[in-house]
C-alpha cells in the first residue's frame, strides 16, 4: 500500500463524524474519564494488598472501573468481558486464586507507579510469565488509561484492522503477539503523526474502523482498477448506513441535553447570587446564542490552586461559588448518558482531596430513569464514603419544573437541596 493512499484513509476517516476519531477520540467527555479510571484502578491494588478484594467479580471495585470504560463509545464496548467469570472455564483465574490475584495487583501497581515504556514492558513480562488463565491481553485497556502515549488500547477489531492494513498476522490471546502489535501500531503512529496523535487512542481508533469493516485498507498500488474504485467507496463512508446516522445523531442529542443541564445549572447559580464555574473544557460550547461560560468567572479560588486534586475539580461540570469568600459552595456533575462512576470520583475528589473548602452541596445531576443507577453505584464498597459526604440526586424534571421559581424567590441552597434527593 502506498504512503499516499494510506494518508488519504486516515484523513478521510478523521473528517467522518461516524467514526471514532470525530466520535470517540474528540469527544469531550473522554479525558474526564482518565483521572476515575486510574483512582479506581489504585483502589482494586489497595484492596488487593489489604486481603478485602474479594473472590468475586461482581460488585468489586475491579467491574466499577471496567464498567466505566466499557460505557465509553464503541470502541471498547465489551471491554469487560474478559473480566466476566467464567465459571465453565475458571477464568479468568484472578478471582479464586489469591496468588493469581496478587500477582495481578503487582502488575497493575507496577504499571501505576512506572513512567517509562520499559518499565511498563517489564511489569507485562513479569505477569505473562506466570500464564494465569485468562488474563490476557485485553488488560491492556486498564493500562491506557494509565499510559495512553505508551500502551494502545485492544480488542479483537483492533487485531483484525492492523493485520488487514499491515499484513500482519497478529493473533488474539497471546502477550507477546499483543506487544509485537504495539511495536508495529508506533512504528505506524511515528510515520502518520501528523494526522494521528501522541495518545495511541487515535491509531487504535483508526484499525478499529478498519476492523470493523467501517473502512476498507487500500488495495495495492499497482492495481489501478481496485484502487479507484476504493477510492469511491471512501467518499461514500459518511453516509455509511442508517444505523450509523441514528447513532450519531443519538450521540450529538446527548451532547446537547448535556450543555442544556449546565446551562440552567448556569444561570440558576448566577441568579442566586453565586459565581459560577463551567468545565473548563466545556466553557467554549454554544448555548442560547452565545458560550457556556459566558458570565462565568474565569479561575477557580486561589486556595485550589496547588491543590493536587485540581485537574478533576476543574473539569466538575458545574460549580457553584461563594462571591468573596473564595469557596466553594456547591458541585454539580452532570450524567446524562456518561458514567456515573467518574461523576461521583470527580465529587469526591473535590470534598475529600480538598477538606478545608467543606463544600455545602454535592450533587449528581441526571435524567430521572438513572436515579437507581446512581444508587446502585453508591452501593458500591469503594463509594462507602458517600454517605458521610450527602451527595445528593438531582432529577432532570424537578430542576426544569422549579428552576424559574427557584431564581426569582430562592435563596442560597435551600431551594436545589429540597428538590434534590439523598443517594444514601
Amino acid at each position: 500500500m502506498s504512503r499516499n493512499s494510506i494518508q488519504t484513509l486516515i484523513q478521510r476517516w478523521r473528517e467522518d463524524p461516524g467514526g471514532t476519531y470525530r466520535s470517540w477520540f474528540l469527544w469531550e467527555e473522554r479525558l474526564k474519564n482518565f483521572r476515575s479510571i486510574r483512582r479506581g484502578l489504585a483502589q482494586v491494588v489497595a484492596e488487593i494488598e489489604a486481603g478485602t478484594f474479594g473472590n468475586v467479580y461482581k460488585g468489586s471495585t475491579l467491574e466499577t472501573v471496567v464498567g466505566s470504560i466499557a460505557e465509553q463509545r464503541q470502541i471498547f464496548k465489551g471491554a469487560d468481558h474478559a473480566f466476566l467469570w467464567k465459571p465453565k472455564l475458571r477464568i479468568p483465574d484472578i478471582y479464586e486464586s489469591p496468588d493469581n490475584q496478587r500477582a495481578f495487583g503487582r502488575f497493575l501497581n507496577a504499571c501505576s507507579c512506572c513512567d517509562s515504556a520499559e518499565a511498563v514492558l517489564d511489569a507485562i513480562r513479569n505477569l505473562d510469565e506466570r500464564r494465569i488463565k485468562g488474563l490476557g491481553p485485553a488488560a491492556a485497556n486498564l493500562l491506557y488509561f494509565l499510559h495512553p502515549t505508551l500502551v494502545p488500547p485492544f480488542n479483537t477489531a483492533i487485531v483484525k484492522g492492523y493485520n488487514v492494513l499491515t499484513g500482519s498476522k497478529v493473533k488474539l490471546g497471546k502477550w507477546d503477539e499483543y506487544l509485537a502489535m504495539r511495536t508495529g501500531i508506533l512504528r505506524l503512529n511515528d510515520e502518520y503523526r501528523p494526522l494521528l496523535s501522541n495518545d495511541l487512542g487515535a491509531v487504535a481508533g483508526l484499525l478499529f474502523d478498519i476492523g470493523t469493516g467501517r473502512y476498507a485498507p487500500p488495495p495495492r498500488e499497482d492495481d489501478a482498477a481496485a484502487m479507484a474504485a476504493w477510492q469511491d467507496d471512501l467518499a461514500k463512508v459518511r453516509g455509511d448506513s442508517a444505523a450509523t446516522r441514528k447513532a450519531m445523531r443519538d450521540a450529538q442529542e446527548g451532547d446537547r441535553t448535556h450543555t442544556e443541564i449546565q446551562g440552567w445549572l448556569r444561570d440558576l447559580g448566577l441568579a442566586l447570587g453565586f459565581g459560577v464555574w463551567v468545565a473548563a473544557n466545556d466553557r467554549g460550547r454554544g448555548f442560547a446564542r452565545g458560550r457556556l461560560g459566558d458570565g462565568c468567572v474565569d479561575e477557580l479560588p486561589r486556595s485550589l490552586m496547588a491543590n493536587q486534586a485540581l485537574d478533576a475539580v476543574r473539569l466538575i461540570d458545574v460549580l457553584w461559588l461563594d462571591r468573596g469568600a473564595d469557596r466553594i459552595a456547591a458541585a454539580f456533575e452532570v450524567e446524562h448518558t456518561t458514567s456515573i462512576y467518574s461523576g461521583i470520583v470527580r465529587l469526591l475528589d473535590l470534598a475529600l482531596g480538598i477538606p478545608d473548602q467543606s463544600v455545602r452541596g454535592l450533587f449528581l445531576v441526571a435524567p430521572d430513569d438513572r436515579e437507581e443507577d446512581v444508587r446502585a453505584q453508591v452501593r458500591r464498597p469503594a463509594f462507602r464514603h458517600v454517605a458521610d459526604l450527602a451527595v445528593r440526586f438531582l432529577p432532570y424534571s424537578e430542576l426544569e419544573r422549579n428552576r424559574d421559581a427557584m431564581a426569582r424567590f430562592g435563596e442560597g441552597l435551600k431551594a436545589i437541596q429540597a428538590i434534590a434527593r439523598p443517594v444514601a
